[in-house]
């Protein structure tokens, strides 16, 4: 890859995308070209701000830039990941990387046709509390994740498993590295159309089982995994990266926080998308990561919804945010 200038945009500049193009604008090496949203005041007014073009149709950008952030609804990931994907565009498509696996498996075959790179945002597999755990975690045997956040207005054409639980799926996947064979769940809608609290309970081949509880409505931000091994356990936050390990020691529990080098994980992660390109190599997050995240996230959905059909059939499609 050309070691000048890299020209970036980004597609959807909303809560998250917005973020994407500050960091982009601020990254050496990298000229933020164009933000694209279907809002013509947003776009104006942050491109004024970045000192970028702003424009409300992603398509004339085609030629302009040689990567992009997609941020925009989830049922929107595969057609405009997909075009410009066919053109060499580089992506780093927000998680879920689509509504479908067959949206999913389009989006890898285009990225593989063209050879571009198509990252996935799941944004924890760059948290410095995560990089700090890893070389204590040896043989899971039972994962506690909590993931609870307020009300956010946006993102909820998805359930929240495909909203917020899908981030601590891919960890899962990443920590156990076994195949799921069974899944117990259960979900309910309170605020919105699809389900904004739900709970799910996986057993691995390995014999280590993992219970999730994610929800959209709660009064606190909580963000934590605990990891119980067979002589100690790991309590990492996600948010406040720290992390603590407990082994016993005689008689006693002994407690430490392990040194934690903290930084912002966003910008480790579009970092990591800038190089991956600069390199010629695979995404840390790859599409196939991505795809295997959202079998699993939409495997919890079925039997949730199985459980509660009453509460599944109060499901409409939202309108794009």
């Amino acid at each position: 890859m050309n070691q000048g200038l890299l020209r970036v945009g980004v597609i959807g500049v909303g809560h998250l995308g917005s973020r994407h193009a500050q960091i982009y604008a601020a990254m050496r090496g990298v000229r933020l070209s164009a933000i694209c949203d279907i809002n013509p005041q947003r776009a104006r007014k942050l491109g004024r701000a970045l000192q970028c073009r702003a424009v409300t149709d992603y398509r004339v950008l085609f030629g302009a830039i040689d990567a992009a952030s997609l941020a925009v609804p989830t049922s929107l990931h595969a057609p405009i990941g997909h075009a410009l994907l066919a053109r060499g565009i580089h992506v780093l498509v927000e998680k879920p990387i689509a509504a479908s696996l067959p949206q999913a498996d389009a989006l890898l075959r285009a990225a593989a046709r063209r050879r571009a790179i198509l990252q996935v945002g799941h944004v924890e597999r760059f948290n410095a509390a995560i990089h700090a755990a890893m070389a204590r975690l040896t043989h899971p045997r039972f994962i506690e994740v909590h993931r609870l956040s307020p009300y956010p207005f946006r993102g909820t054409d998805v359930s929240v498993i495909l909203d917020v639980m899908i981030h601590d799926l891919d960890m899962l996947l990443l920590l156990v590295r076994d195949r799921v064979t069974r899944i117990e769940a259960v979900g309910v809608p309170v605020l919105s159309k699809s389900e904004d609290i739900a709970n799910a309970r996986m057993t691995f081949a390995s014999g280590c089982v993992a219970n999730l509880t994610a929800s959209r409505i709660s009064d606190e931000s909580i963000r934590r995994i605990r990891v119980f091994q067979e002589d100690n356990y790991l309590s990492i936050d996600y948010k406040a990266q720290t992390v603590e390990l407990a082994h016993k020691r005689g008689h006693t529990i002994e407690r430490v926080h392990l040194p934690v080098n903290q930084r912002p994980p966003l910008e480790d992660e579009l970092a990591s998308f800038i190089q991956a390109i600069r390199m010629g190599r695979p995404a840390l997050v790859t599409g196939a990561d991505g795809r295997a995240a959202l079998a699993l996230a939409l495997r919890i959905e079925q039997t949730m919804r199985r459980v509660n059909p009453a509460a599944s059939r109060r499901r409409v499609r939202a309108p794009a945010r």
